[in-house]
This record gives structure tokens, sequence and C-alpha cells, in this order.
């Protein structure tokens, strides 16, 4: 059985390395690709963060088309932080489209205290990666977060400054985290694992 292609599409985001390093430990060393039109030809698609909206939205553009088709036909995805967010609509970080495939926008956290840098709980987690993983307490770093339209695409919440926000989504096989799991310590990379498992089996 061939191994494999797991892809981390690089749209100028940092901390490629910490994914990579996460997937690596899995057994499949994934590819890292800049080009969103050949970041489609896998079998599972990562969207990492950190970043700002408007320059990822940028890079996404030209095969933004693409990238949503081959999701909403079953292509396996896992956004974290700004990856999720290029899951939904749009952003009050800047301009550019999303893919939509989340309906929502991206909005900054109502709180005083920003950005939100450090380890947060995980309230209602009804997706059962995070309960194979035993995360419940992960890393953030944000100072956007997603408004999905529709409760039911929430897998999990956190509350940041009296803020309560979506803590991951998922809409089929696409799953979306706001929290950066590469960095939650080994609950975070068995996450990445559960995730790998379920969508290569």
């Amino acid at each position: 059985m061939p191994e494999p292609r797991i892809t981390i599409f690089d749209y100028g985001a940092g901390n490629l390395h910490s994914l990579a390093k996460a997937v690596a430990s899995f057994g499949t060393a994934p590819v890292v690709e800049t080009d969103p039109v050949r970041a489609v030809e896998t079998d599972v698609l990562l969207l990492p963060g950190v970043g700002a909206f408007t320059p990822a939205a940028e890079r996404l553009a030209p095969g933004r088309d693409v990238m949503q088709q081959a999701l909403a036909g079953g292509l396996p995805c896992l956004g974290i932080c700004l990856g999720m967010q290029l899951l939904l609509d749009g952003s009050d970080e800047g301009t550019g489209s999303g893919l939509g495939v989340i309906p929502g926008w991206v909005t900054r956290i109502d709180a005083e205290r920003l950005p939100q840098i450090g380890w947060n709980s995980l309230e209602d987690a009804i997706d059962p990666l995070l309960a194979e993983s035993g995360l419940d307490t992960v890393y953030y770093a944000n100072s956007f977060i997603c408004r999905p339209d529709k409760r039911s695409h929430v897998t999990s919440w956190s509350t940041h400054g009296g803020d309560r926000f979506a803590g991951s989504v998922r809409r089929g096989r696409t799953v979306g985290v706001q929290f950066h799991p590469e960095k939650s310590s080994s609950a975070g990379v068995a996450f990445i694992h559960a995730f790998l498992r379920e969508m290569l089996t």
C-alpha cells in the first residue's frame, strides 16, 4: 500500500516546522506546497497558522475555487488558527475571501487583553477526535476568532475576556481548530494523529 500524501499548504504563515514535525511523528513526512492548485493533489490537506488573513487569502486566491471544490468533494482538511479562519467566508482583519466551507465570518475577540496568548480550556467539546486524544486544555495565539453561522458546525468552545468563541469546527471531512495542537503538548500531537488516522482509514 503506497504511503499517504499529506500536504501542508504554505501561504506564508509561520510555524510550519512544528506542524511538520508533529505530522512526521505519525510516520509520514508531509509535503510543503506553495501552489494552492497543486496543494489539493493529496490525500490530506493541512492549512496552518500563524499569520494575517489578507496576505494568506491573496496566496490562496489563484486556487480558491479548486480548493473549495476539493473540500466540498470530500478531501480531508485540517485548518489550524489562521487556517481555520480561511475556512470561513471572510474576515474583519482585512480584505480577501476565504473558502466558505464553514459559512461565517472572522471577527476580533471582544476582550481588553489581546492577543490571547497561552493556555485555555475547551468547553462543551463534542468532536470524538478531542475525546480520543484527551485534549481539553489548548494553546492559543490569536486576536481574531471564527463566528460560524451555524452552531451545529461548532464542536468545542473557549472563552477569553468574556467572549465565548468556537474553539473547533467541523463539516464533513473538514475540521478547523482555532488553537495550535502542534503547540498543545502531547495531547495536541495526539489530536493531529487521531485526525490523520480517521481521514486515512
